[in-house]
């Protein structure tokens, strides 16, 4: 393989938020373990579909289904859209990677997980190997299934000076990586999971989250409930870890604020859930972050959140934070890159999960692989 080889690669990733699908068109140097975003790009879902989608985990096996080949159409015609907006001929694409829609996940003993979106259409809109549902093959394994990203954050600054990498998503999840030291990573708790719900149920399903933070900023802080929010057993277990978004949904926030979770305390309460997302953070950094790791990159929508970003840096003295942004990819393009890289080393049949994370029995290819639909005579 020259060294200097490029390899066109698309990945694809819709979060427990549910908001929308992201899309990122990479150019990866597998020799030197570059790879670059030339392209990204979210399509956001109508207020219906997210909201059947957050629900899915209490639907029947019927509609799953119909579901599960609906999201698969709809993401093949999001391809092609994103396709075309940037000029991009299918026949330059490698591979496309897939993570699909999580719609449960149970890790630990007889557990299980389930991601939807039938990645076969976009194998056949593209002509494309497609790979899909990474994390059962972990699980298998012993492992959590998740979080999968610190492989990429391995694999892209394993070599530097020890730093932590914070996705915040619906669930947030945090890697450490750095020369000299094990790679290993972990759910942290809520992403914005709480504070999308809330808005949600605040505007009656007009508002699929707090903009920039906006209500939260005009609220006051209840730092005595962010202490009874932290006595959540999540908090307590050790790493590896990982949830599912509806341990912070809906129910927990009617199980804390009770009576008080009304429109006339929803900036208190919006300030007040944007700061436990911030602590639980933080308390992931500073309980388990290497010596000498003075840094912490984010990404996700939470880094377009100037006041949860603000909250984070206030609570970590001492610590840089800073946004994903500033190493030139943005924050909503990682996660479609990180599945894009994963689904290239799949079909070359490489090691592409993290043990040290999971805490899988070792290294393993993840991914199911959609072959490319044969050429037309």
């Amino acid at each position: 393989m020259k060294r200097n080889k490029i390899i066109k690669i698309i990945g694809l990733m819709s979060g427990t938020s549910a908001d929308g699908l992201s899309l990122a068109l990479c150019a990866l140097r597998p020799a030197e373990r570059r790879l670059a975003v030339l392209a990204h790009k979210t399509y956001p879902y109508g207020a219906g579909l997210q909201k059947r989608i957050i629900g899915a985990k209490n639907m029947r096996a019927p509609e799953l289904s119909a579901l599960d080949f609906e999201l698969g159409g709809l993401w093949a015609d999001m391809v092609r859209r994103f396709c075309r907006e940037y000029k991009i001929a299918y026949k330059s694409v490698a591979v496309i990677g897939s993570h699909g829609q999580t719609v449960c996940h149970r890790p630990g003993k007889n557990g299980h997980t389930l991601q939807l979106g039938e990645a076969a259409f976009i194998a056949e809109e593209t002509g494309r190997p497609v790979v899909t549902d990474f994390r059962p093959s972990d699980m298998a394994a012993g492992g959590q299934g998740a979080p999968l990203i610190p492989f990429m954050d391995e694999y892209l600054f394993g070599g530097g000076k020890p730093i932590a990498l914070q996705n915040i998503g619906g669930v947030g999840n945090i890697a450490f990586v750095g020369r000299g030291g094990l790679t290993f990573g972990f759910d942290t708790g809520p992403g914005n999971s709480l504070m999308d719900t809330a808005a949600g149920m605040f505007s009656d399903g007009k508002k699929a989250f707090d903009a920039d933070g906006r209500w939260a900023a005009a609220g006051k802080i209840d730092y005595a409930g962010v202490i009874e929010l932290l006595k959540h057993p999540f908090f307590a277990l050790k790493p590896p870890k990982s949830l599912d978004r509806s341990e912070f949904s809906g129910p927990f926030l009617k199980k804390h604020f009770g009576n008080r979770f009304n429109t006339n305390n929803k900036y208190d309460i919006l300030a007040t859930l944007n700061y436990f997302t911030a602590v639980s953070v933080a308390l992931a950094f500073q309980r388990f972050a290497p010596v000498r790791t003075t840094e912490l990159i984010v990404s996700g929508g939470g880094a377009l959140n100037p006041v949860l970003m603000r909250n984070i840096a206030g609570v970590l003295e001492g610590a840089r934070v800073r946004s994903i942004a500033e190493l030139g990819i943005h924050p909503l393009a990682k996660e479609p890159a990180c599945f894009a890289l994963l689904a290239w080393l799949a079909v070359n049949g490489k090691t592409n999960n993290c043990p040290s994370a999971t805490g899988a029995r070792g290294p393993r290819v993840l991914g199911k692989i959609i072959s490319a639909a044969p050429p037309e005579d």
